[in-house]
């Protein structure tokens, strides 16, 4: 069996090709090689949750994974029935150093488009807001998860506090009956 090399690829790339891989072949049994100790974690951790028992084996600077799945991931609830609602009240993911919240909320928006199921809902409040305006880095990624069937939302009064309504370049502009009432219609709430 050839490994699945990754070598070379930053996070979230080895779980998603990791998950593409697995979902095209289908197979009962994968081997994985990566460069680096956060990846090698990463993809562990994922295909433990796809139901794989997972050895590695060090070789020099490279991880060589091997899984055999031995039962089905298990879900609560099926992915036809998840309902995800993904809220967005910052530019940044998490608090402290700025220009790394920007690398994470990159590669969170990124990821966001191989979930499945797709987030059924993105709101944007607060500074959010700017990440979904015609200046934004972010515009093509949202795009692209719109086109995927997503609904993006942004609050018409933050658009209308920082002056962007004009600029809204992705989603439509929305309001707070709308927001408060995705929430209880969500089943799953994520908040980067």
């Amino acid at each position: 069996m050839k490994p699945l090399d990754l070598r070379g690829k930053t996070c979230p790339m080895p779980v998603i090709e990791t998950k593409k891989f697995l979902e095209e072949t289908g197979v009962k049994e994968i081997q994985v090689l990566v460069d680096n100790p956060t990846s090698c974690e990463n993809v562990k951790r994922f295909l433990e949750t796809a139901g794989f028992t997972v050895s590695i084996e060090k070789r020099g600077d490279e991880f060589f994974l091997s899984g055999l799945r031995e039962k089905e991931a298990s879900s609560v609830v099926s992915s036809a029935e998840k309902k995800v609602l993904v809220f967005i009240d910052g530019t940044t993911m998490g608090r402290g150093n700025d220009g790394l919240g920007t690398i994470l909320m990159r590669s969170f928006l990124n990821t966001l488009k191989e979930l499945d199921p797709k987030p059924w809902r993105i709101i944007f409040v607060n500074t959010g807001v700017y990440l979904t305006v015609d200046s934004s880095e972010y515009v093509n990624i949202l795009k692209e998860i719109e086109s995927l069937g997503t609904e993006i939302l942004a609050c018409g009064t933050c658009l209308d506090f920082f002056n962007l309504k004009a600029r809204l370049a992705v989603g439509k502009i929305s309001n707070m009956y709308d927001i408060a009432s995705s929430f209880p219609a969500a089943t799953h709430v994520i908040k980067p």
